[in-house]
């Protein structure tokens, strides 16, 4: 009988500010958490992405390369960013396919939202469960598949 290859999951070449917190067991490398940031457990962080100061990433997050978070932004529970549209069928391992994501500042991610490579203006609430499929230009709440405008911030 083979035996299987064993990745362990860890904290590595992280680039940390001031009192950073990442709860283990975590898979953390390559991407820089700003001051004050907090990493809940179970949560996949890779290579390239920044997170801003005062950022909370809650517990069974997935953040895939190509994606930089803004500072006080919070990302609940089981939010999975996406860099790949597929766009041959299938997904891709050239990462010159691969797309961005950059999300504003004071922005709130609810539990279980998909976002995929889009932009995110500041002061944004995405509701639990939806689907962000286009940029967002416009500070307000945004609920469904795909998200939409529910009503206006400020």
């Amino acid at each position: 009988m083979a035996h299987p290859k064993l990745l362990h999951v860890g904290i590595k070449d992280v680039e940390c500010g001031e009192n950073v917190t990442i709860v283990e067991p975590s898979n953390v490398y390559g991407c820089t958490l700003a001051d004050g940031v907090f990493v809940g457990p179970f949560v996949e962080i890779q290579k390239g992405v920044s997170i801003g100061r005062h950022s909370r990433v809650q517990s069974h997050t997935f953040i895939c390369e190509g994606v930089s978070i803004g500072e006080d932004c919070f990302i609940a529970h089981g939010v999975m960013f996406t860099n790949d549209l597929f766009k041959k069928g299938g997904a891709s391992r050239d990462p010159s396919d691969w797309k961005t994501t950059r999300i504003g500042a004071r922005v709130s991610i609810g539990s279980g939202a998909t976002i995929l490579p889009v932009s995110i203006c500041d002061d944004v609430v995405i509701g639990a469960g939806a689907v962000v499929t286009r940029d967002i230009n416009e500070p307000g709440v945004y609920l469904g598949t795909p998200a939409k405008l529910h009503r206006k911030l400020k």
